[in-house]
């Protein structure tokens, strides 16, 4: 087994992907990486597709159709499988990350930092502001990772979600926040990776000109996934959005 970093950079699509992010383009032409893209599942929301990427499930399995829908995951999580064989999770995430995983609703007073090892994830630095600033994100993240060492830690960033929102797919906006995404990534990873973690990095889905992400269409529909890491040799790359929970598990060393 290995330790992992989940990294879902939420609203990335993946042409602006391809175009903007250039240091894990760098690193997936120097063989230190592998990148496919996956078709988010439909509805392509966020909480929905939240539950998907925990769980493995669709959102028509799930149940889970809208953003508003603050429960608990009916399915077990990555974090739920982890804590019950033991090992340590941790997230520096949205706070509907929390809900899906640990209470419903999320109260903040209570639930912004989380330290109780009996929940699934047991170490969280939750916000509930989507304009939280990504770098505040990956310093949560890796404060975190310095602390406690888990063996399952999710970095969930929405700077580029917020920007496609206010700007569109098509403005510099998004594509700087693109940018900016790569540019933390380019300083994290390389930590992450010396210390023996595989690392994951998708999104939920991605963005269209209307500021939005509900139709079926290619810039909504279309995400990147990379995988860094020796850990991840031998596995293959996942072919649809619903094998991504379970290719974590793998690489955790938990059976399916």
């Amino acid at each position: 087994m290995s330790r992992l970093v989940f990294v879902l950079l939420d609203g990335l699509g993946a042409a602006t992907a391809r175009r903007c992010m250039s240091c894990l383009r760098a690193l997936t032409e120097a063989g230190q990486a592998r990148f496919t893209e996956l078709e988010a599942e439909l509805p392509p929301l966020s909480r929905p597709l939240y539950a998907t990427l925990l769980s493995g499930l669709s959102p028509a399995r799930s149940g889970i159709l809208r953003n508003d829908d603050a429960r608990l995951c009916p399915a077990p999580t990555i974090f739920q499988r982890a804590r019950d064989a033991g090992l340590s999770t941790a997230a520096a995430a949205y706070s509907w990350m929390s809900e899906l995983c640990n209470r419903a609703p999320f109260e903040p007073e209570r639930d912004r930092l989380t330290d109780d090892p009996a929940l699934p994830i047991g170490h969280g630095l939750f916000y509930s502001q989507d304009a939280y600033p990504d770098d505040e994100l990956f310093r949560d993240a890796e404060a975190l990772r310095l602390r406690y060492g888990p063996d399952l830690l999710l970095a969930h960033s929405m700077g580029i979600d917020f920007a496609g929102h206010a700007a569109g797919a098509d403005a510099p906006a998004y594509r700087e926040a693109a940018r900016a995404a790569d540019g933390l990534l380019a300083r994290y990873l390389p930590r992450w990776l010396d210390a023996g973690y595989a690392v994951l990095i998708t999104s939920d889905h991605g963005m269209d000109a209307d500021c939005g992400h509900y139709d079926n269409t290619e810039p909504v529909r279309q995400v990147p996934l990379w995988l860094a890491g020796r850990a991840w040799n031998g596995l293959p790359l996942p072919a649809r959005q619903t094998q991504a929970a379970d290719l974590m598990l793998a690489v955790l060393g938990l059976a399916k």
